[in-house]
């Protein structure tokens, strides 16, 4: 337990992670509870970044704050939908059966993602080729998933 400028007593958690260059990459996360053992105080800040993330996710790729609107209903249902929207990509993505186990979301890959598919059915229907021969082709995936980002 340690004191800095809050004027308070704080509880302290160290994470240290060796990265793959030697280096040694520290983590101080502190809680004002100072009954909190450190594993909850890490628990709550993995949560914290998670729901940063969907607000950023949200901010950046469903226009949740390019809403004109100044009635609280109407603010209440552009911000609904704009999460309801990253929710149900979200959803999607995850149900895919080539989910992997160590599930990892990105809206910018999956905008890329739908934007991939929906560009192939285009040349698909524009170039008059046979659909059968490309949705079934064992490279398609790599195609699709071009320009995603690497989880």
């Amino acid at each position: 337990m340690g004191r800095c400028c809050l004027n308070c007593p704080i509880s302290l958690v160290c994470i240290s992670e060796v990265q793959a260059n030697g280096k040694i990459k520290n983590a101080l996360l502190f809680s004002t509870d100072i009954h909190l053992p450190p594993e909850q105080i890490i628990e709550y800040y993995q949560a914290r970044f998670q729901i940063e993330f969907i607000f950023r996710d949200a901010k950046q790729f469903t226009g949740l704050s390019d809403c004109q609107a100044r009635h609280l209903p109407r603010l209440d249902f552009h911000f609904n939908a704009s999460l309801i929207a990253l929710n149900l990509a979200k959803h999607q993505l995850y149900s895919c059966p080539s989910s992997a186990k160590s599930f990892v979301f990105s809206m910018a890959s999956y905008k890329r993602l739908e934007f991939n598919k929906h560009l192939l059915c285009t040349f698909i229907d524009k170039l008059d080729l046979d659909p059968d021969l490309i949705l079934n082709h064992p490279n398609l995936p790599s195609v699709l998933s071009y320009g995603t980002l690497a989880a």
